[in-house]
C-alpha cells in the first residue's frame, strides 16, 4: 500500500542511525565550542540584551496598541483580526526587527562575517514569528499546537543547516513489511501533508459557506444541502491527495475500506439512517432553518440542520437535538411550511342574558386591538353552544409571526376581551351550586 521511498546515498548521508547519532553528537560539540569564542560569546550576549530591550518595549507599548486597535471604529474584522494577531506576538516582532538592525549597523561597521550568528538568530527568531503568526488561522486547537510545534522543529533544523541529517536519521527509523516500508520520516510528511490540505479545505469551505448564505436566490435548505456537498467534496480530496502524495496506494484502501463498511453498517445503522433522512429532508424541504414546528411535546423554531440532528430551541430556551430519523418517521406540524400565517381558536362564554348580537361584535373589536392580530384577515366570533350556564363562544383570528410565541398572543386577546366585557358589562358566568337548608317540619312532612 505504500510505495517504497528511496533511501539516501551512502555518500551523502550516514546509512543507520548509530552515525546519524554520532553526526549529531559532533556537530553539537562543534555548536558549543564555537559559542566559546571571543565574538561568537558577544553576539549571544547582545542577543540577550535585545531580548531585555524587546520585553521591556513590549510591555510598554502592548496595552497601547491594544487600545489603538480597539478604538478603530470603522476598520472591517479581518482587518482587527490581524492586528490582534500582532499584538499577541508584539515581543517577538520587536525582538526580529532589532536584531536585523543591529546585523545591518554591525556589518556595515566591521566585518560581515562577525555577523553571523547573530544573523542566524534573527533568523530563527523570524522564521517562529511567521508560524506562531500564521497558525492562528486555524480554528482547532490541538491541530494549531500541533501543526505549531512540527513547524518550530522543522524551522529550527532547516536555520541551522541539520535537514539531510535530520531526514535520514528520521528516514532511518522504518519498519518492513513485505516489500512495504515504513519510516517515521514517511510518517511526519503524511501528517504534514495532511494538515495542510485540510486546513486548506476548511478555509475553502468557509469561504464558500458564507457566500452561499448571502446569496437570497438560494433557499435555507438548498444553502444548507450545498454547504454540506462542499465540505464533504473537499475533505474527501484533500484526504486522498495527502495519502496519494506520499505514496500511499489507494487502490489497497478501497478494499479494505469496502470491508470496514460492511462491518460498520451493521453497527451504525441508525447512525446512517439518521445521515440518510437529513438528506431527504434537505431535498423535499419539508423543514428549513427558521420554522416553527411541533414535535409531540416539543415547540419551538429551527435553529440548524444538522448531519445527524435537527436543532429546535423552544421559548424557554432550551435547545432540543431531535435525530432526523424521527422527522421523517414522526407526525411534525410545521407551523410556517408554507406560509406563516397561523390561525388560533380562543373558547369563552357569558351570560344568557347578554345580546349574543353585540358579545361577537365587541369580541372582534378585542381582538383587533392587539398588536400581532392581523387587520387583513379580520377575526371572527361564532355561537358554538348553549351551555348549562352560559352561551359559548368560538373566537377564531390569524397571526403572522409563529416564531415569537402562541400561549402569549392568547393571553394578550383573553385580557382584551376581559377588558372589552367590563367595559360594556358583558358578563362571564361560571357554574355555581345553590344550597338550601329546608326546616325540619318540612322534611318530615315530606316523608
Amino acid at each position: 500500500m505504500l510505495h517504497n521511498s528511496p533511501s539516501p546515498a551512502a555518500s551523502d548521508t550516514p546509512q543507520n542511525s548509530q552515525d546519524i547519532a554520532l553526526s549529531l553528537l559532533d556537530q553539537g560539540h562543534n555548536f558549543l565550542l564555537g559559542l566559546l569564542r571571543p565574538w561568537n560569546a558577544y553576539q549571544v550576549a547582545i542577543a540577550l540584551g535585545i531580548f531585555i530591550i524587546a520585553t521591556i518595549l513590549a510591555w510598554w507599548l502592548g496595552p497601547r496598541f491594544h487600545e489603538w486597535i480597539r478604538n478603530r471604529e470603522g476598520w472591517p474584522i479581518w482587518r482587527k483580526r490581524v492586528m490582534l494577531m500582532v499584538h499577541r506576538r508584539l515581543r517577538l516582532m520587536i525582538f526580529v526587527i532589532l536584531t536585523y538592525v543591529v546585523v545591518w549597523a554591525l556589518r556595515e561597521i566591521t566585518w560581515p562575517s562577525r555577523s553571523y550568528l547573530l544573523g542566524g538568530i534573527g533568523q530563527l527568531a523570524f522564521v517562529w514569528y511567521i508560524i506562531a503568526t500564521s497558525t492562528r488561522l486555524i480554528t482547532n486547537s490541538f491541530t494549531r499546537k500541533m501543526v505549531r510545534y512540527v513547524g518550530w522543529t522543522w524551522g529550527t533544523v532547516s536555520v541551522l543547516n541539520m535537514t539531510d541529517i535530520m531526514r535520514s536519521l528520521l528516514d532511518s527509523a522504518a519498519i518492513q513489511f513485505g516489500d512495504t516500508r515504513i519510516s517515521v520520516w514517511l510518517l511526519v510528511q503524511a501528517a504534514v501533508t495532511l494538515a495542510a490540505l485540510l486546513v486548506s479545505a476548511r478555509l475553502i469551505a468557509k469561504t464558500g459557506a458564507d457566500r452561499l448564505r448571502r446569496n437570497e436566490d438560494l433557499s435555507p435548505s438548498v444553502q444548507v444541502l450545498a454547504i454540506k456537498f462542499i465540505q464533504v467534496a473537499l475533505y474527501s480530496t484533500a484526504f486522498f491527495l495527502g495519502l496519494r502524495s506520499v505514496g500511499f496506494d489507494l487502490t489497497g484502501l478501497a478494499v479494505l475500506s469496502g470491508a470496514i463498511g460492511v462491518g460498520l453498517g451493521f453497527g451504525l445503522q441508525k447512525v446512517v439512517s439518521n445521515l440518510v433522512s437529513g438528506i431527504i429532508i434537505l431535498l423535499d424541504k419539508s423543514i428549513k432553518p427558521g420554522d416553527v414546528i411541533s414535535l409531540g411535546d416539543t415547540f419551538g423554531w429551527i435553529e440548524a440542520l444538522g448531519a445527524r440532528y435537527v436543532s429546535v430551541v423552544t421559548r424557554d430556551g432550551k435547545e432540543f437535538l431531535i435525530p432526523n430519523e424521527d422527522l421523517i418517521t414522526g407526525q411534525v406540524v410545521n407551523w410556517s411550511h408554507s406560509n406563516d400565517f397561523v390561525r388560533l381558536d380562543l373558547y369563552f362564554g357569558t351570560a344568557y342574558h347578554d345580546d349574543p348580537h353585540t358579545v361577537r361584535e365587541i369580541a372582534i373589536k378585542a381582538a383587533l386591538s392587539v398588536g400581532r392580530v392581523l387587520k387583513d384577515r379580520k377575526p371572527v366570533c361564532h355561537i358554538v353552544n348553549f351551555g348549562n350556564s352560559s352561551v359559548d363562544y368560538i373566537l377564531r383570528f390569524w397571526i403572522k409571526d409563529p416564531r415569537l410565541g402562541l400561549t402569549n398572543i392568547k393571553g394578550d386577546v383573553y385580557l382584551a376581551l376581559w377588558d372589552a366585557f367590563s367595559e360594556h358589562n358583558i358578563s362571564i358566568p361560571f357554574p355555581q351550586t345553590e344550597v338550601r337548608l329546608l326546616p325540619p317540619e318540612k322534611v318530615l312532612s315530606d316523608k
